[in-house]
Order: structure tokens, then sequence, then C-alpha cells
């Protein structure tokens, strides 16, 4: 049967100083010369549509009781807001729901867009955790990657971030750029442990559609490279005491983000803002809904029009691929409860094909309690498929 789940929210503000080549993300560059004006943003008004969104979105659902678990604000660049805009972002959300005084809220930033006072006022405002977007301390690699920060500002922004009164920061770094050797590397993964961040997620570079790298694309390692870098670096990151705990997630102990957690367990989630989604259970209905709102930020601030886009429910059918598809990211192993918890279908629906991955050596169990092996993380997409209907 389906049970309630942890309730999430996620905030999406869209806008860049520049669009990354590689960003298949929702985000809409600012003009140029309004690119550094704090002022060149719809702060305001765009702080009002969210709240008229969380709004219906409550309504909708009948959510009035639930608690709040965790908030994320993402992007685009949420660190171009004002704290001052920040602040009646968090304290609008807040009043609106239960939550624990300690509740998880993160915050992503880029470190070109950041000073000491700004990360001090998010810090202010009500931000626990803060992301920062390095992706490389190599400059040349950064220039690549379109970024608008150099090494030196990637350094400065995690130093800030350790010292601005937050409980975490995460540094996001990817592996498998452009001409990038194995010592290139494992050097940029040294530097970013070597900042103490509580977490590191530490990712490959891929080429997805609709960007300017599927256009024109890059001349990325080869397999064996990418996979000596992967191997390497995950030794490194064991040594520095980082426990993997999701494929690309890596944390000191005890600072695992909590909301990334909800999203691959397959909790609830709001999502509010251009072009966000959501996935929200309705145990009375015993059906699940996802939600998509409106794409661009003109149509999303346009008060005539609703920012609901889309409303869905998933068929049962295609649980079973997208419980997996996100609880198969995770090291830790699940229950066949947990299971019939989040989907609300029974343990036989995906019994037998646990069975035959068990059989390949892509999945473990002990009793009704299952695991990814290491064969089955390396492989998974394959995993992912036996799950389909």
């Amino acid at each position: 049967m389906l049970i309630e789940q942890p309730l999430s929210l996620y905030i999406h503000i869209p806008w860049c100083v520049e669009k990354c080549p590689y960003c298949d993300f929702n985000s809409h560059a600012l003009p140029h010369n309004k690119s550094k004006q704090e002022n060149g943003l719809p702060e305001d008004a765009y702080v009002t549509e969210l709240i008229k969104d969380l709004d219906s979105d409550i309504k909708r659902f009948s959510l009035e009781s639930r608690q709040l678990h965790t908030i994320f604000i993402g992007g685009g660049t949420p660190s171009l807001f004002s704290a001052r805009a920040i602040e009646r972002l968090l304290s609008q959300v807040l009043k609106r729901f239960d939550h624990d005084d300690n509740i998880e809220i993160t915050l992503e930033a880029n470190p070109g867009t950041v000073e000491a006072e700004k990360f001090i006022g998010f810090f202010n405002a009500g931000v626990s955790r803060l992301s920062v977007g390095v992706q490389s301390f190599e400059s040349d690699k950064l220039i690549k990657l379109g970024r608008i920060h150099d090494s030196q500002q990637a350094k400065n922004a995690a130093n800030l971030a350790d010292s601005c009164g937050v409980q975490s920061f995460n540094l996001d770094l990817m592996h498998g750029l452009p001409n990038q050797t194995i010592a290139n590397a494992l050097d940029d993964l040294k530097t970013a442990i070597s900042l103490n961040p509580r977490h590191l997620s530490w990712y490959q570079l891929t080429i997805e559609p609709n960007t300017a790298f599927h256009s024109k694309p890059p001349k990325l390692p080869m397999d064996e490279t990418l996979w000596k870098i992967q191997d390497k670096g995950f030794e490194l990151l064991a040594q520095a005491g980082y426990q993997q705990y999701e494929i690309s997630a890596f944390s000191q102990q005890g600072y695992q983000c909590q909301h990334n957690l909800n999203y691959w367990k397959f909790g609830d989630y709001l999502g509010i803002g251009c072009g966000a989604h959501g996935k929200i259970s309705d145990v009375a209905q015993q059906t699940i809904y996802r939600t998509v709102k409106v794409k661009h930020p003109k149509g999303y601030l346009d008060q005539s029009r609703a920012h609901l886009d889309h409303l869905n429910i998933v068929e049962q059918s295609e649980l079973p691929f997208e419980y997996m598809m996100n609880r198969l990211r995770l090291f830790s192993s699940f229950t066949l409860n947990e299971y019939q918890e989040a989907t609300g279908l029974a343990a036989d629906t995906i019994i037998t094909i646990l069975h035959q991955a068990k059989a390949k050596n892509l999945m473990e169990n002990q009793d009704d309690s299952w695991r990814v092996t290491q064969q089955g993380h390396r492989y998974l997409n394959d995993l992912l498929e036996m799950f389909l209907s």
C-alpha cells in the first residue's frame, strides 16, 4: 500500500550570466548589459510568482498538514539573487509548513557571482547548505566549459562557503573534460579535497542533446582513460574520508545531502519556478502525480496564465522503472516493504526481475533487502532496462 512519503521543495531560479555549452538545464542568460546588475533581475516579481505557485500546489494536493523535509534552490544561478530576495522567499515558504528548526536548506552558487557579504547574507536568510559549482580548478578547462570564474575564484568561493556560517557546503566537480588526462583529473580532485568540503559531487561530463557541445562536440578522453580516472578518483576520495553513497555523491560522515536522498528514495517533492518538476503521492487515491511548471520566465511571470503546465498520473506499469531509476543510484540497500510503501505496488511486480539481476551479478540480497553490486553500478543502464515494462 502507498503510504505518505517525506516532502521536499525544489525552487528553480532560471537566470545565468552565461549559458554553458554543456548545460541542458532550463537556464536563460541575462542580457550582457544587465548581467552584473542585481536590479537587472525581476527578483520581487519572481518571488511573488513563486509563492503563488507554491500556494496553488498546496491547495491542489491538500498539503496544509504535511511537514516539509528539505528545500533546495537550484538553477540557473540562484546566487545571482540578492540575500534580501532569498530571505523573503524562505520566510514565506516556511510560514506555510511545519518543519524542523534545523531543516536543510540548500542554495546553489557559482564562484563568479559571489563575495563574502553575499554568502553571509544567504546564511542570515536561512540557507544552511551551499552548493558551489566549481566544475574544475584548471583555468583552461573552465574556459572550454564556458565558466565565468577562474581557478582562484573557485578556491575563494570554497573558502567563503566554509567560513560564512552554514552547516555544510558541497563542491560540484566534473571529470572527463575536453583533453583532460588522468593526472589533470586527479589534481582537480586533490585540490577539491584540500578545501575540505563536507560533500563532493564528482561526476563525468556527458554530452546532452540541445546543448552547444552536442552541436560541436569537444574531444573527450577515451573510455579507458575515463575508467582509470574514476577508479583512481574513488580511491582518493575514500582515503580522504569521503563515503560514496550515490553514483556521483561523496560525503564526510553525517553530511549526506538529505534533499537528494529524498529524490533517490522516491520521496515526494514540490517543484516551483520555471520548468520545475514535482512528484506527489496521494495516499487517499493511491495515486502518484507528476507536475511540470511553465518553462520560460516570460510565460511564468505572465499573471494571466497558470504556473502549471502539465499534471499527469504515473501509470502503475511505469512505477517499477521510475522507482528503480532513482533508488538504484544509491549504494545502500532497500527492502521490498520500502518499495511497496513508495509505489503502492506488490513485491511480486519486481521480485522476478531482481532474481534475474542477481543471476547476472548486478544485484545482491539478504532476505528481502536488496542492493546493487559493484558490477551493477558499472552497468547501471543495463540493469535499469530490465525494469522497463
